[in-house]
């Protein structure tokens, strides 16, 4: 609420309803409840300047619950005006104010003219009746309450209502205001609040006025721009009706005289009340768990004060706080507005029942409203209910022996999709396959060995070593985690091996907490003792106890012989001062027994012969084959060659020696090259050079590993490789020529290492065989053997070298 006080030479008058009739002053709310206050320019208390220039000072008292007691505003307003008609009218809803032109009389008695006849009356009498009158330097000012006891009331508009438009009939001429029939209307403009619009403004709003013999008429849509909503609230029922304030100014003149009459009147115009039944609409989708729901149409008057649960009532604030998204949104194309709420199905509010592999979710709730100008309360009432399916997420668990971690996964409520990380790797069918994946209708398992490489290695000690192998589940619709599973065991490994003769062998482990460490770097205390093979996982050393540093202790009965593998100076001080990964440590070391005898025993005879070499012949064949995929498990035909395939695409060769069932003979690919034609034939490319990827092949070969299954009774015998599609770069018709791939391959014996290709590891390439952490040295033991060219647009070949 507010009171006006107007100030008057510093002294503040308080405006009541009769003193704001006399002077000139109104007010009324929007439909916000704001004070909008209107105010002849010839008021009571204005500063005038020549009739041009007019200021009004005003004193804003507010008072109610929601401010300060005592709150004062204060406003001055500046008008200009001196586009004076010869008379001026203006109907305002609670006076009626005239001003013609002053021609320097003074009036001194006022004539109003009845149906019941003329009564004239002094100028002071009416001034205390409430009439305002007062002379300005070219005007006179003569101001009516409209309900005034001279006040009479003539029917000359008429308002009529459908459901969609507002029709206003307004005279012509406004008789008995028109004293000829000399008469001429100049001028005729519209507007809306006391504020004109021009014709485009007219039309973007859908309002209309035109003119017949009669009457200006002036049609308005309800709902539209200008105008606006009101609530009412009767026998617990809501209905709205709507508000418009139009404005119509007519110029016109009489006779010869050409004197002007600017008529304007603010015409307040109120629909009749229409019932607007609410309605809560649940746009609740149960798979989101949670409630969603709009309510509405309100007018904009309408404001939500809080919402009662069956335990509590909380405010607009306490739902935010409690996590509810409460939302105000007006209707396209409409003024009218709904509220929005969402509530989790996991606020205490919410009811839940279980049922048959279902969970019934409840909510019941009143939405407390007010009408905000009129400080009127009402409610509604709104009970929503979801059903979800109980959803069973997929799960893990698992455990581990002394060799091998064993991970059982369920799968959880039918069609929850999900994808399975084993470390950091995707359980594609080729790995799957590799850890022996088992599969029925309810779950999965897989066995992972300690040697794994995605298995990560946390701690290493003297008599074992502690490795942890993750697995999660993840949803690949949304990216998200479903489960994360990690077991950890430690495993009985012997790291280091002290043999008889004086050597020992060492394996350096990487460690999780060191994962910016090259194995290769790793060194005995003699820097220039490096491991004699190592991949991006392990380093493994072979040394005499006399050599690369070791350290020789004398105990009681026996000698410790002790080294240390770590990173050498000159790289530990390439380190990054701000890393916090700790430094690489292991020490080996390794106890003889000095006063232990052996007793052996031994007999002679004759020689009988001199020792000597029988030749004897046999037979070896070796073929080589392309295969479908990386699983190895299909292999192209004869039939098929040769066999269009595109750069970059990657194509699976295996090697296999064949008519051999020794398990210690493994089979080495010595060299692998690519020609256009016969193996001596150039342009050639070399592909395995020395049983090693060619280091200058920006796309080297990739070697898989052989495990053993039903087709495949030895692993050594096999050799499975991986090289990238590729073409020689001659012509332009190079893309579409034959590529012959040929391999020479060795035959060797596993327990007689005697160097060559047998023996070699390829620690500055790509790791050559994957997951394995056993040391395989292999002798030079050749055979003789060869295949068939296998033609596939590309031709392969293969070739036994002795």
């Amino acid at each position: 609420g507010n009171i006006m006080l107007v100030e008057v030479d510093n002294t503040a008058v308080l405006l009541t309803p009769s003193i704001a009739t006399q002077c000139g002053f109104s007010m009324k709310h929007d439909q916000f409840g704001n004070a909008l206050i209107y105010i002849s320019l010839q008021n009571c208390f204005s500063q005038n300047v020549e009739d041009k220039t007019f200021t009004t000072a005003l004193q804003l008292h507010l008072h109610g619950n929601q401010f300060v007691k005592g709150e004062l505003h204060q406003v001055v307003e500046t008008c200009q005006y001196n586009a004076w008609a010869s008379r001026e009218v203006i109907c305002d809803y609670n006076y009626m104010e005239k001003q013609p032109v002053d021609l320097g009389f003074r009036a001194t008695t006022v004539v109003f003219f009845t149906p019941e006849g003329e009564k004239p009356m002094s100028v002071a009498d009416a001034q205390r009746r409430g009439y305002g009158i007062r002379n300005t330097p070219t005007r006179l000012v003569l101001r009516s309450p409209m309900m005034a006891p001279e006040t009479y009331m003539q029917q000359v508009c008429s308002v009529f209502l459908t459901q969609k438009t507002i029709t206003w009939y307004l005279p012509r001429q406004m008789d008995p205001m028109i004293s000829s029939g000399q008469f001429k209307l100049l001028e005729v403009h519209f507007g809306i609040n006391g504020q004109r619009l021009n014709p485009l403004e007219l039309q973007a709003r859908g309002y209309s006025v035109a003119l017949n013999d009669f009457y200006v008429i002036t049609e308005l849509p309800i709902g539209g721009v200008g105008g606006y909503y009101k609530s009412h609230i009767q026998d617990d029922k809501y209905y709205v009706s709507y508000m418009i304030e139009p404005m119509l100014e007519l110029l016109w003149t009489e006779d010869a005289t050409n004197e002007q009459t600017r008529y304007k009147v603010l015409f307040h115009i109120a629909t009749h009340l229409v019932p607007q039944p609410l309605e809560l609409i649940d746009k609740t989708v149960p798979g989101e768990m949670t409630f969603k729901m709009v309510l509405g149409h309100f007018a904009v008057d309408v404001a939500l004060i809080n919402i009662t649960f069956p335990a509590e009532v909380l405010s607009m604030a306490d739902c935010s706080v409690r996590g509810f998204n409460i939302l105000e949104h007006m209707s396209p194309n409409s003024s009218m507005k709904v509220f929005t709420l969402e509530v989790p199905f996991s606020d205490p509010a919410v009811l839940k029942q279980a049922g048959d592999g279902v969970t019934i979710f409840s909510l019941h709730l009143t939405f407390g409203l007010m009408l905000m100008d009129e400080l009127e309360f009402f409610s509604y009432n709104a009970h929503l209910e979801a059903v979800v399916q109980n959803i069973v997420p997929p799960s893990v668990s698992g455990g581990c022996d002394k060799e091998n971690f064993y991970v059982l996964v369920k799968y959880g409520s039918r069609g929850y999709n999900f994808q399975t990380l084993v470390g950091k790797r995707l359980m594609t069918p080729s790995l799957a396959q590799h850890y022996d994946y088992m599969e029925n209708g309810t779950h999965f398992s897989f066995v992972v060995p300690f040697s794994s490489p995605d298995v990560a290695v946390e701690a290493i000690q003297s008599s074992f070593i502690k490795g942890r192998l993750d697995v999660i589940l993840n949803n690949p619709e949304t990216n998200s985690e479903i489960q994360e599973f990690s077991v950890a065991c430690n495993f009985l490994s012997t790291l280091t091996e002290c043999f008889p003769n004086g050597t020992m062998t060492a394996l350096a482990l990487k460690l999780e907490s060191v994962p910016s460490l090259n194995p290769s770097k790793l060194t005995l205390e003699d820097p220039s003792c490096g491991p004699v093979f190592s991949n991006d996982r392990y380093a493994f050393f072979v040394f005499t106890v006399n050599s690369c540093g070791t350290k020789r202790k004398f105990m009681s009965n026996a000698m410790l012989y002790e080294n240390e593998i770590s990173l050498p100076d000159e790289d530990l001080a390439k380190k990054d001062p701000n890393s916090k990964e700790p430094e690489y440590d292991l020490k080996v070391s390794c106890v003889y027994d000095i006063d232990t005898n052996q007793a052996v025993a031994f007999n002679t005879r004759p020689r009988r012969s001199e020792p000597y070499a029988e030749n004897s012949k046999g037979q070896l064949q070796v073929v080589m084959r392309l295969a479908m995929d990386e699983s190895y498990s299909k292999f192209q035909s004869t039939e098929d060659y040769p066999i269009a395939k595109y750069l970059q695409q990657p194509l699976y060769f295996e090697v296999e020696l064949l008519k051999s069932t020794n398990p210690l003979v493994s089979l080495e690919l010595e060299n692998c090259w690519a020609t256009k034609g016969e193996r001596t034939s150039q342009p050639r490319w070399n592909l395995i050079i020395n049983g090693c990827p060619n280091p200058v092949d920006p796309y080297q070969v990739v070697f898989h590993p052989v495990w053993a299954d039903a087709r495949v009774r030895y692993p050594s015998h096999f050799k499975r490789f991986e090289v990238k599609m590729f073409a020689f770069a001659e012509g332009e018709e190079d893309l579409n020529a034959k590529i012959f791939v040929h391999c020479d391959v060795v035959i060797c014996d596993a327990k007689n290492p005697l160097g060559g290709v047998c023996g070699k590891q390829c620690s500055k390439t790509k790791e050559m065989i994957r997951g394995e952490f056993e040391i395989e040295q292999r002798s030079w033991i050749c055979g003789l053997g060869s295949g068939p060219n296998l033609i596939l647009k590309l031709i392969t070949a293969c070739r036994c070298q002795t």
